[in-house]
C-alpha cells in the first residue's frame, strides 16, 4: 500500500476538478470525495452505512458465509483445472461466530455489494486492528478494477497462535478508492476481458482455469 501511495500525487483535492493541477493524475478519494460519489450513486455500496467512512476510506463489514477447503478432495491443487469440490460452503447464524484455526485459510465475503463507475478503481487492505490480531484480509487479491459490481471476495488466514472468531457484520477491512487518469476503455464486465467475477454473490472460489495460460519457458 506505501508503494502505491508513494506513486500518487502528494495533494488530493477535495473535489473532484477541484486543483486543475492534478488533472489526469491518479488521486486517493477523501471522506469528502467518497460522500459525494456515494450521494451521486456513481459508487454504491448495499447497505450503506454513512458511519463507515473514515478520513479516506470506507470501512467494510464481513457477511457470514464462508468457503472453507476440502483438503481429502484431491491430491493437490491445480489451478488449470476445475476442481468444484475443492471447497463447501458454510453458513453461520446471524450471532454466531465462525472461529479460523491458527494456518488455516478460508474463503469470505463483505457485507456489502460493491458497485464501481469507470473511472474508479478500488484496493481493499485490512484492519490494523485486526492484523496485531494476526488476521489477514486477503493473500493476493486487494485490487478492485473500475466497473466492477459484486460482492469482494475475502483471502482470511490466521497467522497467529489461537484460533479467531470471526464475527458477522463485524468490520473486516476497509476500501480506498482511486479516481483514474480517465475513464477506462473497457470497464470490468465488458465482454473483452471476460470478468469472471463480475456479479459474484458471496464467496466465490478460484475460476482461474476459465483463463489459464502458461509461457513456454526456454
Amino acid at each position: 500500500m506505501q508503494r502505491l501511495l508513494a506513486a500518487i500525487s502528494k495533494r488530493v483535492p477535495s473535489l473532484q476538478g477541484e486543483n486543475p493541477t492534478l488533472k489526469g493524475s491518479v488521486v486517493l478519494l477523501s471522506d469528502r470525495d467518497l460522500r459525494a460519489e456515494i450521494a451521486a450513486e456513481r459508487v454504491v455500496l448495499e447497505p450503506y452505512d454513512d458511519g463507515m467512512i473514515q478520513p479516506s476510506s470506507i470501512d467494510v463489514r464481513l457477511d457470514r458465509l464462508f468457503r472453507t477447503f476440502e483438503n481429502h478432495r484431491y491430491p493437490h491443487i491445480d489451478p488449470s483445472v476445475e476442481q468444484p469440490d475443492l471447497t463447501r460452503m458454510v453458513e453461520t447464524a446471524a450471532d454466531e461466530a465462525f472461529i479460523l484455526h491458527p494456518g488455516e485459510f478460508v474463503l469470505a465475503s463483505t457485507y456489502e455489494v460493491i458497485t464501481l463507475p469507470d473511472d474508479i478503481a478500488g484496493r481493499l487492505e485490512g484492519k490494523s486492528s485486526l492484523g496485531r490480531l494476526g488476521l489477514l484480509t486477503h493473500s493476493t487479491a486487494g485490487f478492485i478494477d473500475p466497473g466492477f459490481s459484486g460482492h469482494v471476495t475475502l483471502e482470511l488466514s490466521n497467522v497467529a497462535t489461537l484460533p479467531i472468531m470471526l464475527w458477522p457484520g463485524m468490520k473486516i477491512g476497509q476500501l480506498c478508492l482511486f479516481r483514474l487518469s480517465s475513464p477506462a476503455e473497457h470497464p470490468y464486465g465488458s465482454s473483452v476481458y471476460g470478468s469472471r467475477y463480475q456479479g459474484q454473490r458471496g464467496p466465490t472460489p478460484s475460476k482461474s482455469y476459465l483463463n489459464f495460460h502458461i509461457t513456454p519457458v526456454d
